[in-house]
């Protein structure tokens, strides 16, 4: 059942035995099998890929099965309702809207004396994007992944997805896959997949950054590679706090709690109430909507040991407590949301008002929901269109404005006791170095 807090006292050791969720003594011993599958991909390519795939997935393929195929994709479309698939080009037309708003603009500043000081962006080469599967197929995941690369302008973009059991890949999945401008598609998964990525085999190319949540030794395999490879975040479990008022209606946010419970058993699902009666109400609720629930195992373990509710004394008190958890969605099912914003600092994504249900971003809504997880929104962001590029600082200095600064270059050289540091600035200021070319004696 969906545990009450009352006593402010347990609140914030709660908070942070959920948010610690990842961090055990079965992570370090899991650690250690990735590090082991990592240097085997990277000194055996293929051969180690395909190994691993037979092992974990129970899949034998030879390399060339790797690759998904061009009917294979083109199959997946017959598979597919109408439905879904005007689902999938509304989500994409919809997210790619939202990210082309977000690129960045090269700019250059021409200043007194000559100066050219400027940013410019250019995308990586290679993306690599993984999208999990296991419990569930995502091919929400392969859209918030691929748009922001192509809208980036990255020139080759693969996937790799785990090849699943008996019909294999979800053909959801391979038609998003295209739909997003995907055709590069790999059937592997888990630390092998990663491990490909990050040095590239006989078939799979090496790419410069890695996007997409996946399970524990993805996450941990994304970590490792990390220095070889950029990568968008380390993406645990998924997590929603919720901050309600009186105005807010149990029922839904019973069913909030609920579509992320049904995530995964350590998915979080928390309530922040100012309303002891919502809290029972949403309690009650929860119970009823998982009789019978398709998903209901993995949904009643993680309510039993990561769903909490907590009736607090204010919505200010509510939004500490959400600072301090950083959630990656926060719901604000308060009467005037936007009043409360304002006390809000750490979330991955936020939602206002009672018509917003986190759903709405995980699917269309534009913004990514590829979040930081587990109090990365302290200091880290969404996936989006800068995750694919890095900038370059332009500068340019004239004979007038290097002299101009040279004593300033000089006196910091010399106190961090880099003489030639000086030198170079000083030889072009006094034209010293011609005279000793012609005179080398």
């Amino acid at each position: 059942m969906l545990r009450i807090i009352t006593q402010q006292a347990d609140v914030r050791a709660e908070l942070q035995r959920i948010c610690d969720r990842t961090h055990s003594e079965q992570v370090v011993h899991k650690e250690a099998t990735v590090r082991e599958v990592l240097q085997a991909v990277q000194r055996q390519g293929d051969k180690a890929v395909l190994h691993y795939t037979a092992e974990f997935d129970n899949q034998v393929l030879k390399a060339p099965e790797l690759r998904v195929s061009a009917s294979e994709i083109d199959a997946a479309y017959e598979a597919v309702s109408k439905e879904l698939l005007e689902s999938i080009r509304l989500a994409c037309r919809q997210i790619e809207a939202f990210h082309r708003q977000r690129v960045p603009k090269s700019w250059v500043h021409f200043g007194d004396d000559d100066i050219v000081l400027g940013k410019r962006y250019t995308p990586v080469d290679r993306a690599g994007l993984y999208v999990p599967g296991g419990r569930a197929s995502y091919p929400s995941t392969v859209i918030m992944n691929a748009i922001p690369a192509k809208v980036a302008g990255v020139p080759r973009v693969v996937m790799v997805t785990p090849p699943g059991t008996g019909k294999g890949i979800s053909p959801a999945v391979l038609v998003a896959a295209r739909e997003a401008g995907i055709n590069e598609i790999y059937r592997i998964g888990g630390a092998q997949a990663i491990g490909a990525l990050a040095y590239g085999t006989e078939t799979i190319p090496k790419v410069d950054v890695i996007t997409g949540p996946g399970n524990i030794y993805v996450t941990l395999a994304k970590k490792l590679v990390y220095g070889t490879v950029g990568i968008d975040s380390l993406a645990g479990p998924s997590e929603v706090l919720i901050i309600a008022d009186e105005t807010a209606n149990p029922v839904h946010i019973a069913a909030d709690l609920l579509a992320q419970a049904e995530h995964d058993p350590m998915a979080a699902a928390i309530l922040l109430t100012t309303d002891a009666k919502l809290a029972k109400n949403v309690q009650v609720a929860v119970e009823r909507q998982l009789v019978d629930h398709p998903r209901q195992l993995d949904t009643e373990k993680s309510i039993a040991h990561y769903g909490l509710i907590v009736v607090v004394e204010s919505l200010s008190a509510a939004a500490e407590l959400s600072n301090e958890f950083a959630p990656e969605h926060l719901e604000l099912e308060v009467e005037d949301p936007w009043a409360l914003l304002t006390d809000i600092r750490h979330a991955g994504a936020i939602f206002l008002g009672h018509s917003t249900p986190e759903a709405v971003g995980d699917y269309l809504a534009g913004p990514n929901h590829t979040l930081p997880t587990s109090g990365a929104a302290r200091y880290a962001s969404a996936l989006g269109v800068e995750t694919f590029l890095k900038h370059s600082s332009i500068i340019q200095y004239s004979q007038i404005a290097l002299a101009k600064v040279a004593g300033a270059i000089d006196s910091l050289a010399t106190a961090e006791g880099l003489p030639s540091h000086a030198d170079s600035v000083r030889r072009r200021v006094q034209k010293e170095s011609d005279s000793e070319l012609d005179n080398p004696d």
